[in-house]
């Protein structure tokens, strides 16, 4: 029997994904942990913190939980204890890295659009307050999913699988709390890194028409070091943050589609149009937790050069260590 187009997708895609997504995770970390990429303290924070964030949603998001969990049904993973831990940590990193990216937009919208608070915010000591505090609140706020789930089935008094318990079904709380982290993960984080994004946009072209108009000069403006300046560190804002909102495009506008409308998406039916479209929502939103090693790269010279330098590294080692052993 073949299998739908869409698994099939799915098969091969994770696969790949996890391949690149977690050593360009690990070396971005590295990289960026040196500061040797001409980036101020605070930014390196929040792009390390990304980092980290989008390396532990590809390890237990896309390696445990979508190929091995996925592959391999009846191994330690369908625990009844560890397959609820699981659950929880997906989650949790999924949220986590979702609001660092949220966070990371509102520091660069301070900067850029708050001068009068730029000089308290925009600090290594805040963004790391920042960062942790994220931290804990996401992993506080994802306990009680512990509780939403109960043994699929039991076999000589072995707890197997998860499934959803009935009270989340029936209880208004368990209703609430739902939608809670559906907004908390989807709606509310995409609308604020639009509506930040558009305030500083607004702003910056505000700005640069006036100074504009105070030069006088429309050459000596393209050549203004203080506009440059600014265009280097907006493009860095608007690559991630534009990123993220483009990946996370599709996942959600199946959200309101099916959320929103309480329609099923899915019921046994892999070539039903919604179940596509929101799997290709699950599948871009995943590719968001590793663009931007590539983003850093495209936009950053000096990350460009230490990446390279990076890569250049073992190969440089295992050169010296041939020509030594020719010379003796």
């Amino acid at each position: 029997m073949v299998r739908p187009a869409i698994l099939q997708t799915k098969d091969l895609y994770y696969p790949l994904l996890a391949a690149f997504g977690v050593p360009a995770n690990i070396m971005t970390i590295a990289i960026l942990s040196r500061g040797n990429c001409g980036l101020s303290k605070c930014i390196c924070v929040y792009m390390v913190a990304m980092a980290t964030a989008d390396l532990l949603v590809m390890i237990f998001n896309v390696v445990v939980y979508l190929i091995f969990n996925y592959h391999f049904p009846y191994s330690f993973l369908s625990y009844t204890a560890v397959c609820k831990f699981i659950l929880y940590i997906t989650f949790s990193n999924l949220d986590m890295s979702v609001w660092f990216t949220v966070s990371f937009t509102f520091d660069r919208f301070v900067s850029i659009c708050c001068q009068e608070f730029k000089g308290k915010f925009c600090t290594r000591r805040t963004a790391t307050a920042v960062i942790v505090t994220l931290s804990v609140l996401t992993y506080l706020k994802g306990v009680p999913m512990f509780f939403s789930y109960e043994a699929e089935r039991i076999i000589n008094n072995v707890h197997w699988g998860c499934q959803t318990t009935l009270d989340v079904y029936t209880l208004p709380a368990w209703s609430a709390y739902s939608w809670m982290q559906s907004v908390s993960v989807v709606l509310l984080p995409f609308t604020l890194m639009t509506l930040l994004n558009s305030l500083t946009v607004k702003r910056i072209l505000l700005a640069n028409r006036a100074r504009r108009g105070l030069r006088g000069n429309v050459s000596e403006s393209q050549n203004d070091p203080e506009m440059k300046n600014r265009r280097k560190s907006i493009i860095l804002l608007f690559t991630i943050s534009g990123s993220f909102i483009f990946l996370w495009l599709t996942a959600v506008g199946s959200f309101a589609a099916t959320r929103l409308s309480n329609s099923v998406y899915y019921q046994g039916d892999y070539s039903n149009p919604p179940y596509i479209a929101t799997e290709t929502g699950y599948l871009l939103m995943y590719l968001s937790s590793c663009t931007n090693t590539c983003i850093y790269a495209a936009t950053q010279r000096k990350f460009r050069e230490e990446l390279t330098n990076a890569l250049k590294s073992p190969w440089t080692q295992i050169h010296k260590l041939i020509k030594n052993e020719k010379h003796f």
